[in-house]
């Protein structure tokens, strides 16, 4: 099993969403280099992020319901490592 604390932060992200969720669909864009300069830019250039998940398991939620589940699934890189993430999240068949 793949360590989900290692790697980039990008490959982390992609590591933890990929074993909570089991998406269907998922990209995840590092949006750092954007952000150079700003709040929360620590130099690492890994602290901006977008993500577009798509899974089964937000099957009737609500925005809000889907974004909790991801931000669990990122919890811990939350609180150290990113300062902002972008989630557009979304079940099967949805646009």
């Amino acid at each position: 099993m793949t360590d989900l604390a290692t790697g980039s932060v990008q490959d982390q992200i992609t590591a933890r969403l990929t074993a909570t969720l089991a998406p269907t669909h998922l990209i995840v864009v590092n949006e750092s280099g954007l952000h150079a300069g700003h709040m929360g830019d620590d130099g690492t250039g890994e602290t901006h992020f977008r993500v577009e998940v798509e899974t089964p398991q937000f099957e009737g939620l609500n925005r809000v319901a889907r974004q909790r589940l991801v931000n669990q699934a990122l919890a811990d890189l939350l609180s150290t490592k990113i300062h902002a993430l972008a989630i557009k999240a979304r079940a099967p068949g949805e646009i």
